[in-house]
């Protein structure tokens, strides 16, 4: 006896050893034994064997019509025999029998199944959606197939053009697109962006890096929207100060500037001029949204994504030739031992004489220039006075970077495809006037807000963790009770929040925000996570020119400095890796490594010791 079954959602024959009413032992053609439920079994037959006897049904249901079925069954609930019978026209044979089972079983969208070997045809509409949308899957492989044959052969399919900034930077695993190229990295054995780039879908490795942080963190796009400018500013009082700011060559946010004068009682009178867009830019406003929305200006060699609107950067910059709105501070310094005896804060506009830059100031104001007192330059006096002052101020701090061994800064000039890198010794005079001004500042007005129990979002350190608070604490790393950022309010939405509050201050009304205001803890989570996006990205970008520049020159060997363990740096680059095959060498050690093959993709390079050559400069 042999018997045909259901058994895991397939149909299979097999033959009969011993039948215990609700259970049968069997043998199934390819030996194996098993014990199958009496409710399972379909057809109990003695001829054919069970031997081969699927395939002989499986190659009757192959001629059967399902369509031709489906109009034959009618509305009611049938079994698969009674089928078999009208469908053959006489009593089925076994085969017969179980290839209309065979063909039903294997038809869910024409006919529902109702029990064992019980079927009902599908209602005419539910077939025609089921049959539709088979089509579409039908089509859909279709087009896979064809998507993953020109894959496979590097070739773009033109339905992917439009695609590439999903497939690339926000893949939808879903979609049809991503799939097949899902499966073409699969038989290739490469990553999405590697096969895209041989199928010449990378316009340039450039464009990949930048696209793919722009679809991240700018997917509306970079520019800016049309928006209302503010109105030209009436009655500031005119400052009488003549003040210059101090910046690299590429700056256009000028949002700082400095004025020295001598004042009637033989002290002298520092200015500390910051732009003041926070007169024209009101909480809520269509352009404080755009700022809050970016939270600061993204940079990157050869180009960077502004906080502001250029039109908004052009009215409120500290442009030279131009009187600027401004918030100032004024320090009266005695020249005597450079003690501040008074300081006063104002808003009012400043006359900016002069816009100095570093590569055409640093030649004529530095170490050696200061050790002869030479001043015959721009603004020579007030440069060489204010270095003084500057020292005086890092000294009342307690010095806290003495003897801290500063890292170059590498500048980067991208013109035409063509880069060109350059250092720049960081702590040089110009580094420290800038830089103590500043601190200065930022500390001043911080105390200027507490004290006046107004909010703001204060910068602390204690215990080596630099912080953000909307509640008073030193930072003990600056060596200051107080201190905050507002001396950047082009450029940094922290510093415009800040300088709201000292114009309500100064011009005495309502304060913007309150110290648990939404907005003021809104901007503190969003500016660490833009921070650490856009400075990853800055990095990113360095590597990508520094890269392009070892392929521009055809380096093949260069020097490197030993940071630490295996982890060097090039001595004439922002270029860090790791040497697997570098003996034992200490930190500062100068070597020289043998550059491999550049991926500029993925932002890789081979690099090998070549030989030690003593110790950095």
């Amino acid at each position: 006896m042999n018997i045909f079954y259901e058994e895991d959602g397939s149909l299979k024959a097999a033959s009969v050893m011993a039948d215990n009413d609700t259970s049968l032992q069997v043998e199934t053609p390819h030996g194996k034994r098993a014990k199958i439920k009496a409710s399972n079994v379909l057809l109990k037959f003695a001829q054919p064997a069970a031997n081969g006897f699927v395939e002989a049904a499986e190659q009757v249901a192959a001629e059967i019509d399902p369509d031709f079925l489906w109009e034959c069954c009618g509305e009611v609930e049938f079994g698969f025999g009674d089928l078999a019978r009208e469908y053959f026209g006489h009593e089925p044979t076994p085969v017969e029998a179980a290839a209309a089972a065979l063909k039903l079983h294997g038809a869910p969208m024409y006919f529902y199944k109702k029990g064992k070997g019980r079927y009902k045809a599908a209602p005419a509409e539910n077939l025609k959606a089921a049959l539709a949308g088979a089509e579409r899957k039908r089509l859909q492989e279709q087009k896979k197939a064809e998507y993953l044959e020109q894959l496979k052969a590097f070739q773009l399919p033109p339905d992917l053009q439009s695609q590439l900034n999903m497939l690339l930077y926000k893949p939808d695993k879903n979609s049809l697109e991503y799939k097949a190229l899902e499966q073409a990295c699969s038989e290739t054995g490469l990553p999405p962006h590697k096969l895209l780039e041989k199928c010449g879908a990378i316009a340039s490795p450039h464009d990949f890096h930048l696209n793919r942080f722009l679809a991240e963190h700018f997917p509306r796009g970079h520019g800016f929207a049309a928006l209302e400018m503010p109105e030209a500013l009436e009655g500031l009082p005119q400052s009488d100060a003549r003040a210059f700011s101090i910046d690299d060559a590429s700056t256009t946010e000028i949002d700082d500037a400095f004025s020295v004068h001598a004042l009637p009682n033989g002290h002298w009178r520092v200015g500390v001029h910051i732009a003041a867009p926070a007169l024209g830019i009101l909480p809520g406003s269509p352009l404080d949204m755009v700022a809050s929305d970016r939270l600061s200006t993204v940079y990157m060699p050869g180009g960077k994504i502004t906080m502001l609107p250029d039109a908004l950067v052009e009215r409120f910059t500290l442009q030279e030739g131009r009187s600027c709105p401004a918030l100032s501070m004024y320090l009266e310094v005695d020249p005597a031992d450079f003690s501040i005896v008074a300081s006063e804060s104002r808003v009012e506009r400043v006359e900016v004489a002069a816009n100095l830059r570093h590569d055409t100031l640093e030649p004529f104001f530095n170490e050696e220039t200061l050790r002869s007192g030479a001043s015959d330059f721009p603004f020579g006096p007030e440069l060489q006075w204010l270095w003084r002052f500057a020292d005086k101020l890092e000294e009342s701090r307690g010095r806290p970077d003495a003897g801290k061994t500063f890292q170059p800064d590498f500048n980067f000039s991208v013109r035409d495809g063509h880069v060109t890198i350059s250092q720049r010794q960081r702590g040089t005079p110009i580094d420290k006037v800038v830089s103590e001004l500043m601190i200065g500042v930022n500390s001043r007005w911080a105390k200027l807000l507490a004290e006046n129990k107004l909010a703001a979002i204060f910068r602390a350190q204690e215990a080596g963790k630099v912080r953000m608070t909307t509640v008073p604490a030193p930072h003990k790393g600056m060596g200051l009770d107080l201190y905050m950022w507002s001396s950047s309010p082009l450029r940094r939405y922290i510093d415009l929040i800040n300088q709201r509050q000292l114009l309500a201050l100064l011009q005495e009304s309502q304060p913007y925000y309150t110290a648990r205001d939404e907005a003021l803890l809104a901007a503190m989570r969003g500016h660490e996570l833009a921070s650490d996006a856009y400075n990853a990205f800055q990095r990113s970008m360095e590597r990508y020119w520094s890269l392009r520049y070892l392929l521009q020159e055809n380096i093949a060997t260069a020097p490197a400095v030993v940071v630490k363990e295996n982890l060097i740096r090039f001595e004439n680059l922002p270029l860090f890796t790791r040497l697997t095959d570098m003996p034992d060498t200490a930190p500062g050690s100068l070597i020289e490594v043998e550059v491999g093959a550049v991926d500029l993709l993925d932002l890789e390079f081979g690099c090998k010791f070549r030989a030690a050559l003593g110790v950095a400069d």
